[in-house]
């Protein structure tokens, strides 16, 4: 049995079924009203998810995705309303929760990011937190900005190293790349050849110090933890990259989602989106080689006009990925030959509204 979760801007749909059988899966809907950014979860026993919103701060679920609650995580920057209208002239204090992670290495280590850009680390599976000093004191910081809010940035994502539970990889919309190698007592910025917009980072567990970003100004990968990056581009002729997930069978092999800006990856109304596939082979030091993405068109996953950005999950398994689009949710089980719509119980409007994060668990 598998679990999907997706987070909408309004609710989580809990969708679980075969993944062999597009069929007979069931759909619940979670913390509707809320205004969703991200999810992550684990396949504890029952399934711990986390989930960050703009004005309410972090939810908790450990009873695999049946209630939630929200955490007094103490992220405030300002004090805020709740959006769900369930308490009527009150507020409350909380941050725009826009990442969140949770270690390969110890289920019960958490990593949350907010806007204002800041870092917090849980060792409890969530019931504490504390601040992860200096990342706003790196040098680049001024020159950080969201261009729709241009007064602020925030964590789009969190990564932490497979291989070594104190490296944490981050990815500041926009402005840097930045990197701890020692669990936040120092931080290391805007490496050579990084990107500055970066969406979504990925790791692999088969291939050391190996990473891929996807962001507004292209595709990067580094096999040295982030330390120095190429940028192979041949084929990709949409560079506004969103999701990137590697081949949990081949690290050479990637998925990366994307669009011409971010008007035609996000906004329903003027979507045009794509998803292209990378294999492996020789590579030259300008990133180059004979290295060359390709377009995955003309398969029963929906891209082009009136498709938003796609977004990514796997459950580890080789050549499994889902995918989300305002169009519905979709598997290949040979890493992009062929894709299967699964049937959800997935409202009719959704088809106007672009999907905030998505995991799988099995």
């Amino acid at each position: 049995m598998t679990t999907v979760a997706i987070a909408l801007r309004d609710r989580l749909l809990v969708c679980a079924g075969e993944a062999t059988d597009p069929d007979g899966w069931t759909t619940e809907t979670r913390l509707e009203g809320r205004d969703l950014e991200c999810v992550a979860a684990v396949p504890d026993a029952p399934a711990r998810y986390y989930v960050g919103t703009v004005a309410d701060g972090l939810f908790r679920s450990t009873d695999g995705g049946e209630t939630f609650d929200r955490l007094e995580t103490e992220f405030a920057a300002e004090t805020r309303a709740p959006t769900d209208g369930t308490a009527t002239g009150e507020t409350h204090e909380s941050d725009r929760v826009t990442a969140v992670t949770i270690s390969p290495h110890d289920s019960r280590v958490v990593y949350a990011g907010t806007e204002p850009s800041r870092i917090y680390r849980s060792r409890d599976g969530g019931d504490s937190w504390t601040r992860l000093e200096g990342l706003t004191d790196l040098p680049s910081e001024d020159e950080w900005y969201f261009p729709p809010r241009p007064d602020t940035h925030h964590v789009r994502w969190l990564e932490v190293d497979p291989a070594d539970p104190e490296r944490l990889y981050v990815g500041i919309e926009a402005g840097a790349f930045a990197y701890t190698p020692d669990g936040g007592e120092t931080w290391h910025e805007r490496p050579p050849g990084s990107r500055r917009d970066n969406h979504s980072l990925a790791t692999h567990p088969d291939r050391d110090g190996r990473l891929y970003a996807a962001a507004g100004d292209g595709y990067a990968e580094s096999d040295d933890g982030g330390e120095t990056w190429r940028r192979p581009q041949a084929g990709l002729e949409h560079t506004y990259c969103w999701s990137v997930i590697p081949d949990p069978g081949d690290p050479e092999r990637v998925l990366v989602s994307s669009a011409h800006g971010a008007s035609t990856a996000h906004m329903t109304s003027r979507a045009e989106s794509y998803v292209y596939r990378k294999e492996g082979g020789e590579e030259h030091a300008d990133g180059e080689g004979d290295v060359s993405w390709e377009r995955l068109d003309e398969l029963a996953l929906p891209t082009g006009e009136g498709v938003v950005r796609a977004v990514f999950a796997t459950t580890g398994e080789p050549g499994l990925v889902y995918v989300v689009t305002n169009r519905g949710l979709f598997v290949t089980h040979d890493f992009g030959d062929s894709w299967t719509e699964i049937d959800i119980d997935r409202p009719d409007e959704l088809e106007s509204r672009t999907p905030r994060g998505l995991v799988a668990l099995s």
